[in-house]
């Protein structure tokens, strides 16, 4: 399989031509259109196929592979119906090389190894996979080099040279470049990069293997233009998925067909081919296949000045979780974020900047005995941590202070967030104000609708573009806020910083978060030493992506007597669809460049969420909490929307404070847990925000069905 593509490049360049390589997502418009438009493109001169394996969160995708995408789940195409489609093509006598491109948690979902030999018995040739960098592929790549397929790695403009040197020796048929940074996606209107020569120079420096350039090729300029700086292979994938959008019925294939045809001037006048019944067209078989390029197969046949010296290091994990999962234009920004990083934590000057800001963020945060709720209770004491008193309201001014003080260490001077409940969308757009900076914010826009407080906030401190970006892909909340904010970075990388707010997301940002949070913990420690002279028995706090969590428990880790509790959101009940409970019925997958557990399909689609609280509302959650679960260190329970209403009334009515309702799952979960426990013990929960933003909400929502069932009748 591999062969095949070799004696492809092979053959073009005996010719002269760079091979033109071609895309469609399967499924798109429909399952029964995916063979005929893979004849169509055949026909038409594609000499390679990227056959797109659709999944629900393309976050290195513009906006017409990601519609495609869509199309395709809203017929529920999986992988194994996506080899299906292959299988049928190759029986009909589809003999161009295909290879399957897409995300690797629908392959991790099917099984990795089975995913690779079905990929072989039907008919693939390679795979290219957009979030699985080579160092992430290690087996995936071991087991497509024993069933003889491809993996084809990627070098983006932002590769530096070490990494270009080895990605260069595991290729096996081609290299696919990214020609510009962003999205796919193209426009007749968009030059190509004008640097795209110096960046094939660069690869053709360390490998003789074939280069095929992709993104942003609408035109036969552009096919024209790749062809004059060098490439081996020109790729057009957004291009054709507008062009099939655009088509009216019955014109599609056609189209199709035409437009690849004149991009490669594949030929002036061509025979219409032969169809069968359902539209596919017959293709003949060459005679002889043509000898491939001297492409090295294996790390032993690589020249000696070829091979690699610099070290590959595994990416930082949790246990099984965590990790780098993500396209490769990100992959040295990370690299670039883990060193400077390293180097603030080792650096007392960073420190002390860090805490200089205390006055402003207002720490150390109080800790408060809630009498009354205790009283409630009637078994241990239970402590808040005032994380609501923290400038902005939560603990997320912690982190953004931070990230801030990071970010301007690397000379980054745009920073993006995403937000859910809107907090730490706040506090970066603080944060931001505070030191001149240009504040972009992404935010889903159902949770602009229902944190319309926080929006305003954010506008009044001057975030650009309106302070928020309103997200209206999937279920609009911070799944699809995370996505554009992905997006956002991989287009910008050079000038931007992603200021991301949860323990979330691909190594370092977990540990990033944590390290900036952790200081919740550490001021716990301290406090509960000095009031009764020894540890808390159980901290508490609400989970969703996770970062009050994590900066409560990670100093409480290692203290074998402190029991470790975590509150998901239950939404309308864990017996339901509509519930946020990750770790509680989630699997193990890859989302938003980390391995963690995930609400997912069983064909490994991410499935909307729902909770009451905006910012839990999340399928996701930090890889160290994953960890912690399956080690047993940690305990995760679940409070739904009536039980966080409860707990929302009872810390207001009792105690005065209004709570988050992020934080009123953590006031029902600790109350529940301080019923069990004698007097003479102590709970420490982690009051992560303050309920202003919610109180709209709250009225909204009460009259009616909750204010009957909670007993909870205001008068307005």
């Amino acid at each position: 399989m591999t062969e095949s593509l070799k004696r492809v490049f092979a053959a073009k360049k005996a010719h002269g031509v760079p091979a033109f390589v071609t895309f469609v997502t399967a499924g798109y418009p429909s399952p029964a259109d995916t063979v005929p438009l893979m004849f169509a493109m055949a026909d038409g001169g594609a000499d390679v196929i990227e056959l797109g394996v659709p999944f629900s969160d393309p976050i290195a995708d513009g906006p017409a592979i990601q519609d495609s995408n869509n199309v395709a789940l809203a017929f529920e195409v999986s992988y194994a119906h996506v080899l299906g489609m292959l299988r049928d093509a190759r029986n009909k006598g589809l003999t161009t090389p295909v290879l399957l491109m897409g995300y690797y948690n629908p392959l991790l979902s099917y099984g990795e190894e089975k995913a690779v030999q079905d990929a072989a018995a039907a008919g693939a040739n390679g795979f290219i996979m957009v979030d699985l960098p080579p160092e992430e592929a290690i087996r995936f790549r071991s087991i497509c080099t024993r069933e003889g397929i491809s993996y084809v790695p990627l070098v983006a403009p932002s590769t530096s040279l070490a990494r270009i040197k080895f990605l260069a020796s595991i290729a096996d048929s081609f290299i696919y470049v990214v020609s510009k940074m962003g999205t796919t996606g193209s426009s007749a209107e968009v030059a190509m990069n004008v640097e795209l020569p110096q960046l094939l120079a660069r690869i053709r420096a360390y490998t003789p293997v074939p280069l095929a350039v992709g993104f942003g090729v609408a035109t036969r300029a552009h096919f024209q233009s790749v062809a004059a700086a060098g490439s081996d292979g020109v790729v057009v994938g957004s291009r054709i998925v507008s062009l099939i959008k655009a088509s009216p019925p019955g014109e599609m294939l056609g189209n199709v067909r035409k437009f690849c045809a004149e991009l490669t001037n594949h030929a002036s006048t061509m025979p219409t081919p032969a169809h069968i019944a359902n539209g596919a067209g017959a293709q003949a078989v060459p005679a002889a296949p043509s000898p491939a390029l001297p492409v090295p197969a294996a790390p032993a046949a690589i020249p000696a000045e070829l091979k690699v010296t610099e070290p590959t290091v595994l990416p930082s994990r949790f246990g099984a979780f965590g990790g780098q999962y993500v396209p490769e234009a990100l992959v040295d920004a990370l690299a670039e974020l883990e060193e400077a990083h390293k180097a603030a934590l080792a650096d007392p000057a960073f420190w002390a900047e860090f805490e200089s800001f205390y006055g402003y963020i207002n720490r150390p945060s109080r800790l408060y005995h809630a009498e009354r709720l205790s009283a409630y209770a009637g078994g241990a004491n239970i402590w808040f941590k005032r994380e609501d008193l923290n400038h902005t309201g939560s603990h997320k001014i912690n982190n953004a202070i931070g990230q801030i003080l990071l970010a301007r260490r690397i000379g980054k001077k745009r920073i993006i967030a995403e937000t859910g409940a809107g907090q730490h969308g706040v506090a970066t757009a603080t944060a931001c104000a505070r030191f001149g900076l240009e504040c972009v914010v992404y935010m889903g826009a159902e949770d602009v609708r229902r944190q319309a407080l926080n929006v305003f906030r954010m506008k009044m401190l001057g975030a650009k573009v309106g302070a928020v970006i309103p997200v209206h892909s999937g279920s609009k909340t911070l799944k699809d806020a995370i996505n554009e904010a992905m997006r956002d970075w991989v287009t910008n990388l050079s000038t931007t910083h992603y200021l991301v707010g949860s323990a979330i997301g691909p190594h370092p940002f977990p540990t990033i978060v944590r390290d900036f949070q952790r200081i919740i913990g550490r001021e716990i420690k301290a406090q509960m030493a000095e009031i009764k002279g020894k540890l808390p028995d159980v901290v508490v706090a609400c989970v969703g992506g996770g970062s009050n969590a994590i900066g409560t428990f990670y100093d409480f880790i290692k203290e074998d007597g402190v029991r470790i509790v975590g509150v998901e959101a239950g939404g309308d009940g864990v017996d339901t669809a509509r519930h946020s409970a990750t770790l509680a019925l989630g699997t193990p997958g890859v989302l938003h460049g980390v391995r963690t557990y995930l609400l997912q399909s069983p064909t490994g689609q991410i499935i909307e969420t729902h909770s009451i609280s905006a910012g839990l509302d999340y399928p996701g959650v930090g890889p160290e909490h994953a960890w912690l679960k399956d080690s047993g260190r940690a305990q995760y329970i679940v409070a739904n929307d009536e039980e966080a209403l409860r707990g929302f009334r009872m810390c207001t009515q009792l105690e005065g404070i209004i709570p988050a309702l992020e934080s009123a799952h953590a006031v029902w979960g600790a109350v529940q847990i301080a019923k069990t426990l004698p007097k003479d013990q102590d709970v420490v929960l982690c009051l992560s925000g303050r309920g202003d933003k919610d109180v709209e909400q709250i009225s909204e929502i009460l009259p009616g069905q909750w204010a009957d069932k909670l007993d909870w009748h205001i008068e307005m």
